[in-house]
């Protein structure tokens, strides 16, 4: 994961230069169904991890597009908001993977559980940079 001040969405692709946007990899994740053009996580669940457990978990490495702040992700389920200048569908909610205990080293996939992230589509694409406030359309 690279960390980027701004990125292009792109409705029914994802984020520009993305692993999945190139075809370089169809991922490895289920097959329910839903869209991942996007996936947004809490900063919050960054601080609780520290807070609570002691386990530092670093932006780039929760596998997550988007990181947010002071937005309940759970209430967006289902809802069109926008993020900067791009109108984001929240799907569902994420399930964590055992890969992100494989790829940080750390023991973490179970904490997850309830707060691993929001599955979104693009609705309307654009440019998303770093300080993009976050509001229902």
């Amino acid at each position: 994961m690279t960390a980027h001040r701004a990125i292009q969405c792109l409705p029914g692709v994802g984020l520009a230069g993305d692993r999945y946007a190139r075809g370089v990899d169809s991922g490895t994740y289920s097959q329910l169904p839903d869209v991942r053009e996007v996936t947004l996580t809490e900063i919050e669940t960054l601080e609780a991890l520290a807070r609570d457990h002691d386990i530092t978990l670093e932006p780039h490495e929760h596998r997550r597009n988007l990181t947010v702040r002071d937005v309940p992700l759970n209430h967006l389920v289902g809802r069109e908001f926008r993020v900067g200048g791009v109108i984001l569908r929240g799907g569902r909610l994420n399930t964590p993977c055992r890969y992100i205990d494989m790829v940080t080293g750390k023991t973490i996939c179970d904490l997850l559980e309830h707060r691993s992230g929001l599955n979104c589509s693009i609705v309307t694409g654009g440019m998303v940079r770093e300080g993009d406030l976050v509001s229902l359309v």
